[in-house]
């Protein structure tokens, strides 16, 4: 008897230790995952949360949910809500129309390299009876995108190269990419900065992030943590929580129709969407 209980001892013993190989495996490669999800009339949609943490103090500064739409190569559409994590009654806004601008959602239906943008800031800017202004090299997912995931992980791109540092760890992957080091590789990054000069501090300021795959190696979950330098602001540092589902599900996304477009502003549209901005420490220029 005892040599059948020692010899079932040293049987599992045996099982555990050639089991422990594939268990401790890294995760699928998520750049491989996603390239087969890249294809005409296929997508993927997102939910996400943007952290302010100042002076050990953390809130939830700006909520966005939205799709992406492939192309043969990457994304060839988007369409993104984005709003400020404001009430109306948090804000004395009834005869300030910036204020009353930030408690409401901004939306960007985007083809190609053309922005449609509504509701928000562009709600206070437009021809009375218009609803969507068209910009040509917009901004990808408006002017609260810059708030938004600066690391677009359904871009190609962007993917691989943060793959270049990255490090497998339980259920996912984590690294560290400089702003210019996404500057170079993310067409949608360099699109949301519009327009904005970075300095060489901001060049060098890393982002570091945590990305959680499935089991077939597709991302669920990308959280990024950065200092506020690399938006070009003052001080503190943000987080961003992006969920990803539904990779190569059937997705398409279209542009607002004529009759609802146009290419116009109110007089001073500009000046007032750049005060916007600097109301929200957004440089629009």
């Amino acid at each position: 008897m005892k040599r059948i209980i020692t010899g079932l001892a040293l049987a599992s013993a045996a099982a555990l230790v050639t089991a422990t190989p594939a268990q401790a495996a890294a995760p699928k490669n998520p750049v491989t995952a996603v390239k087969k999800h890249v294809a005409p009339g296929k997508g993927v949609k997102f939910t996400e949360r943007t952290t302010v943490i100042e002076d050990g103090q953390r809130g939830v500064f700006l909520r966005r949910h939205g799709s992406f739409a492939f192309g043969r190569s990457g994304i060839a559409a988007s369409d993104i809500t984005g709003k400020l994590a404001i009430n109306a009654s948090d804000l004395d806004a009834e005869e300030d129309s910036l204020l009353a601008a930030m408690t409401k959602s901004e939306r960007t239906i985007r083809i190609g390299t053309t922005s449609y943008l509504s509701g928000g800031i562009w709600s206070t800017v437009l021809p009375e009876g218009e609803t969507w202004y068209k910009a040509p090299n917009g901004p990808p997912a408006g002017i609260l995108g810059v708030l938004g995931q600066p690391v677009n992980i359904a871009e190609p791109a962007t993917l691989k190269a943060l793959f270049k540092n990255a490090k497998a760890t339980s259920g996912g992957y984590t690294g560290k990419i400089t702003v210019g080091e996404l500057r170079k590789a993310s067409a949608w990054f360099r699109a949301s900065r519009m327009g904005a000069k970075d300095t060489a501090k901001t060049l060098k300021t890393p982002i570091t992030w945590r990305l959680t795959v499935d089991a077939k190696g597709l991302p669920t979950r990308l959280v990024t943590t950065f200092s506020a330098v690399a938006l070009a602001m003052d001080s503190g540092s943000l987080s961003v929580d992006t969920r990803f589902t539904g990779w190569g599900g059937k997705l398409t996304i279209k542009a607002p129709t004529a009759d609802q477009v146009t290419t116009d502003l109110e007089e001073g549209g500009e000046e007032t969407v750049e005060e916007f901005g600097k109301l929200n420490g957004i440089a629009t220029k």
